[in-house]
């Protein structure tokens, strides 16, 4: 049999051959979790680090020994902590225990919101699909711009005077 192909019925016969590409067994994530049946990932964004450790439960977050309603007092802050769970509808099946390191609260708990989204896919590996969608999965990587010399700022230039 010739490898050359001259019309579409010749393309055909040569496909037939081979496997298409859904039949390939696509590679399947193994789930992550340690002897107390938890999953763990870091998350990151602007200077805050989060350790995060995802276990079924009531739907009860503490991060820093706190309740997520006293450490992160701003409504805002704790939607931003519960979108991966609403995305993939695990809303109180889950609770979070997770310890946040430097930045400011907005940076922590977009850290802590990473370190759920890597955690929930880590415990069950079917979720990841639905929260890479989401964005949940990629690291933030913009950080605050440094001071340069000869600045009032970043990018700000001291007050011009020509006399």
């Amino acid at each position: 049999m010739s490898d050359t192909a001259t019309s579409l019925a010749d393309l055909e016969t040569l496909g037939a051959d081979v496997q298409a590409p859904a039949q390939i067994a696509a590679v399947i994530r193994e789930q992550e979790i340690d002897a107390q049946g938890r999953a763990y990932a870091t998350g990151r964004r602007k200077d805050a680090v989060a350790r995060v450790w995802l276990k079924p439960g009531t739907g009860k977050i503490v991060v820093n020994g706190r309740d997520q309603e006293i450490y992160f007092a701003r409504p805002s802050l704790r939607l931003v902590i519960n979108q991966p769970f609403g995305v993939t509808e695990r809303t109180g099946q889950y609770d979070v225990i997770a310890t946040v390191k430097g930045g400011g609260l907005s940076g922590q708990a977009g850290a802590v919101k990473h370190g759920i989204a890597q955690a929930l896919s880590k415990y069950e590996p079917t979720l990841r699909s639905a929260v890479k969608s989401e964005g949940f999965l990629t690291r933030d990587s913009r950080v605050v711009e440094r001071k340069k010399y000869g600045k009032a700022k970043a990018r700000k230039s001291f007050q011009f005077s020509k006399r």
